[in-house]
């Protein structure tokens, strides 16, 4: 049985990768993670505002004493050869990885405007990494900016990490897009080598005790699948980029259905903090056992077998679905 899958012109033994997690940021996971199946790994995120915040600090050491003696200016590195703390722990992380485990090492490079923390797209690359994810987690909150402005920000993005680095970039997207296909279109054909639908937007809650707004992580439920689901299935055949699912998948059944909708990989998050990363190989093992019973003989044969361009009706991943749901109600 083929469990072989392509991903951003990558060959990986099988659909599963752990996704973008605090559980990459341990070698020892990682290789847990290899030992037990996962096909490739995203990393934690390395965000612009880490990056910006150290440049920031060394920008103003090198501004107040900009009137001292030259001798003492030598001390301090170019502003062209300030690497960030925070981002040298990064790429030391990928060197590590990169010596301890044989699967793809896919970086994520977490921000939203223009600037010199897209720079260390490169870094990342030189660090070893196979791949870089590029994570737009962007809340418009100015009712003054349009969705064009916001449209063109996600595609100069995109732009200009491509064009300083010769591996791969997928871009990770959230699904409020006016027309997300027309978008997706874009994108593919600004160079995105995957799209990962979708980023979760975690939403903040409200202490009523000390009345603060606070971070309120709730882990993913097989339901929320439903919305990459349907948008894959609906982007299948139809760019050249590679599709990642992501949200909301926990069991084998869950992997085989995005497959089956057009996913070329499925990445897991929610279900290895609560279940732990063992559970990558009982997820395998569910697929294999599936597929056979099911007399599918690869991942290759079911891919995009359920997208909307294969199946009898394609509607029902249109309107009709919406319609048919309220009327079972009744």
């Amino acid at each position: 049985m083929d469990l072989s899958t392509r991903y951003m012109g990558l060959t990986l033994k099988n659909p599963l990768v752990p996704s973008a997690s605090p559980l990459s940021s341990e070698v020892d996971n990682v290789r847990h993670m290899e030992d037990v199946g996962a096909s490739a790994v995203v990393l934690y995120s390395l965000f612009e505002e880490q990056i910006n915040q150290e440049a920031r600090e060394i920008d103003h050491y090198l501004t107040t004493f900009n009137e001292s003696y030259a001798e003492a200016l030598s001390y301090f590195p170019e502003p062209d050869e300030f690497k960030n703390l925070h981002a040298e722990e990064y790429l030391e992380h990928i060197r590590k990885l990169k010596e301890a485990v044989s699967i793809p090492v896919i970086a994520s490079l977490n921000g939203v405007s223009a600037g010199g923390w897209m720079k260390y797209a490169r870094y990342i690359e030189e660090a070893g990494a196979d791949a870089i994810e590029l994570n737009i987690y962007y809340i418009p909150t100015d009712p003054r900016i349009t969705s064009s402005e916001i449209e063109s920000m996600y595609l100069e993005d995109l732009k200009t990490v491509k064009s300083s680095v010769n591996i791969p970039v997928a871009i990770k997207l959230s699904p409020f897009f006016t027309s997300f296909a027309n978008m997706a279109v874009r994108l593919d054909e600004a160079g995105a080598d995957a799209l990962v639908l979708f980023n979760r937007f975690y939403q903040p809650d409200i202490d009523l005790e000390n009345l603060e707004v606070v971070p309120d992580l709730i882990l993913s439920t097989p339901f929320e699948m439903r919305l990459p689901l349907r948008w894959i299935a609906i982007l299948y055949g139809k760019i050249k980029a590679s599709l990642a699912a992501t949200t909301g998948i926990h069991t084998a059944k869950d992997v085989i259905k995005m497959v089956m909708v057009g996913a070329d990989v499925t990445m897991l998050a929610s279900v290895l903090f609560k279940e732990g990363i063992d559970v990558i190989s009982e997820i395998l093992a569910d697929m294999r056992r599936w597929m056979e019973e099911h007399e599918y003989e690869s991942v290759a044969q079911m891919k995009g077998s359920m997208s909307y361009r294969n199946v009898a009706e394609p509607a029902a991943f249109e309107r009709a679905n919406y319609i048919k749901v309220l009327q079972s109600l009744q």
